[in-house]
């Protein structure tokens, strides 16, 4: 799928975006899922051709004919396949979708979640020069987004966050490293502390948590992890080493929107709070993360802009709209609430596999 504008990171940069999308049938209903692994593995070791591997040849060999009560039953058959999050939260996505269009339930009721709109922002990829990134920010600022992310790499941070801060002195402003730095950059980064950034997201390795504590002790700005967090047990490491003082939850990055709402009950009792993180998602996946962040920690706008923000045309017949105070609204219909473009997927699919 198009992107309307190209997205780069410190990892990459992406013109388009290719994904699996799950599609479960039983009891003559239909659940949708989405697998947010991307082409390349720069975000995790994860790709599409891994997610396909491991979706054939393992977790649906498991669930082929067979009773699958919850999202609970679904973790533990496939407890025995190490690692590969993305591939099994696509699928619990699906079966989620399942039980919402059985029990005629959204999602949101489905996981407890408590609002019918979520505060959002938008993230802004790594720009040309740092008057070309005031001038995006600008133009999401004029849309209505009220909390701006941009994303950093070395040579590109302190100078581009300097220059959106002296741009938008009130905005709410963070910014988001992917793993960039390791702990000897230290000095370069501790400018930030100055701009008055609501944090600093996941700056040190992707499988780190220690040295993020290390550098949490130098910093008065919060560090957020993402990447570290691959389960509810790195989430609760994170808060006992003091690694950070808010964590991004995203469900595909820890296996399964049950999984997620664990890491969001333990940030609750811990008095961490949590926002959603994005992957470029579609409706499908989109309409996951806002019933995620409607539960009651999710105390920082997520990463879940309009759907135009990133996709002229949708493979949903739903779009999400910003609203005028920055927030996204919940969908209200069975499971996901979402129905499938029939003619825009076909345009789209790459290959398409039926077991």
């Amino acid at each position: 799928m198009p992107l309307v504008s190209p997205f780069e990171t410190s990892f990459g940069r992406e013109t388009d975006r290719e994904c699996v999308l799950i599609e479960v049938k039983s009891e003559g209903l239909t659940g949708y899922g989405e697998c947010v692994a991307t082409r390349d593995p720069g975000y995790n070791y994860e790709t599409t051709g891994t997610a396909i591997h491991i979706l054939k040849d393992f977790i649906v060999p498991i669930l082929l004919g067979r009773d699958v009560k919850d999202a609970a039953d679904f973790q533990n058959l496939v407890s025995g396949i190490r690692g590969h999050c993305l591939a099994k939260a696509g699928v619990e996505m699906a079966l989620w979708d399942l039980l919402g269009r059985r029990e005629n339930k959204s999602l949101r009721e489905l996981l407890g979640g408590v609002r019918d709109k979520v505060e959002v922002g938008v993230s802004v990829g790594i720009q040309p020069s740092a008057q070309n990134l005031v001038k995006t920010v600008a133009d999401y600022v004029g849309q209505g987004y009220a909390r701006i992310k941009i994303k950093i790499k070395p040579g590109r941070d302190v100078e581009d966050a300097s220059a959106v801060r002296r741009e938008f002195p009130n905005i709410r402003l963070q910014v988001d490293a992917n793993s960039a730095y390791s702990l000897d950059d230290f000095q370069v980064l501790k400018p930030l502390d100055e701009l008055n950034l609501l944090l600093i997201e996941q700056p040190l390795f992707e499988d780190d948590i220690w040295d993020h504590h290390k550098l949490q002790e130098q910093f008065q700005t919060p560090i957020c992890l993402d990447e570290s967090i691959v389960s509810p047990r790195h989430a609760r490491y994170a808060i006992e080493m003091n690694a950070c003082r808010v964590i991004n939850i995203k469900a595909g990055r820890l296996g399964g929107l049950s999984q997620a709402v664990m890491v969001h009950d333990l940030c609750r009792e811990a008095s961490m709070p949590v926002w959603c993180g994005g992957m470029l998602e579609t409706g499908i996946g989109r309409a996951s993360n806002v019933a995620l962040a409607s539960l009651p920690n999710f105390g920082l706008p997520g990463d879940i802009s309009a759907s135009d923000r990133y996709y002229a045309r949708d493979i949903t017949n739903e779009r999400f709209a910003l609203n005028s105070d920055s927030t996204i609204d919940v969908p209200r219909g069975a499971g996901l609430g979402m129905t499938i473009d029939k003619d825009a997927l076909r345009k789209f699919s790459l290959a398409t596999l039926s077991i």
